[in-house]
C-alpha cells in the first residue's frame, strides 16, 4: 500500500541518517509480519555493502535465517552482492568454505544463526548488522555480534508489538522505528481482558 511504503521509506531515512551520523547505530525495528520490515533491512545492507563494507543477518532459528537468506540472494540478483549462510547444521567442510568467504570478504552479506557469533568466525570488515526478532537475543549476543566488527550498526527487527512506553524501559538503548500500517487484507487483532 501506498502509505505502508511511506513508513517504510521513512524508516530506511532514519536508518540511514543514524549511519551517517558517525556514531554506532542502534536501532529497533517494529512492524507486523508482512509489514515490510525485511525490504528495509535489505536496503540497509545493500547501502552498506555498496559503500565497501560487509553486513550480516542473525535468525533465531535456521529456518527463518534460510528464508532469510533466499530472500536477501533474491532481491540482491543482479547486483553483484554475495550472500553466504552460516548454520550449526552445517558439514564442517560447508563451515569452513564459509569461514572463508567471511573472512577473506568474499562474501558481503552473511546470514546465519548463532552460528555467526561463534570464535571461529572472523569478519574481513563487518559495518552493519540486522538481529532478527530481539526478545531471543540478550544484550550479551549482540555485544558478541558487535565485537565481530569495528562498532557495527545494529538493527533490531521484531514483529512482537511493545508499548513505546514498555519498549523504552526493556529497549532505552536502542532508537524505535515503527512500521505500524498492516498488510493488506489483514484482520485487526482484537484483545480482550476477562
Amino acid at each position: 500500500t501506498r502509505r505502508s511504503s511511506h513508513l517504510q521509506k521513512k524508516t530506511l531515512n532514519e536508518i540511514l541518517k543514524d549511519c551517517k551520523s558517525g556514531k554506532m547505530m542502534n536501532r529497533l525495528v517494529q512492524g507486523d509480519v508482512g509489514s515490510g520490515k525485511t525490504a528495509v533491512a535489505a536496503a540497509a545492507i545493500y547501502t552498506a555493502v555498496k559503500n565497501g563494507h560487509q553486513a550480516a543477518m542473525m535468525a533465531p532459528t535456521e529456518i527463518l535465517a534460510t528464508q532469510h537468506a533466499e530472500t536477501l540472494a533474491e532481491f540482491f540478483k543482479g547486483t553483484g552482492i554475495t550472500v553466504v549462510m552460516l548454520t550449526g547444521s552445517m558439514r564442517a567442510a560447508e563451515k569452513r568454505r564459509a569461514y572463508d568467504l567471511i573472512a577473506t570478504g568474499i562474501a558481503d552479506v552473511v546470514v546465519g544463526t548463532h552460528a555467526i557469533i561463534q570464535d571461529a568466525v572472523e569478519f574481513y570488515d563487518l559495518a552493519f548488522v540486522v538481529a532478527d526478532e530481539q526478545h531471543r537475543f540478550g544484550v550479551e549476543q549482540r555485544a558478541k555480534l558487535a565485537a565481530k566488527g569495528n562498532n557495527p550498526h545494529m538493527l533490531i527487527m521484531s514483529a512482537t508489538p511493545i508499548p513505546r512506553t514498555l519498549a523504552l524501559i526493556l529497549y532505552g538503548d536502542l532508537d524505535i522505528s515503527v512500521i505500524d500500517e498492516l498488510p493488506p487484507g489483514r484482520k485487526p487483532v482484537k484483545t480482550y481482558a476477562v
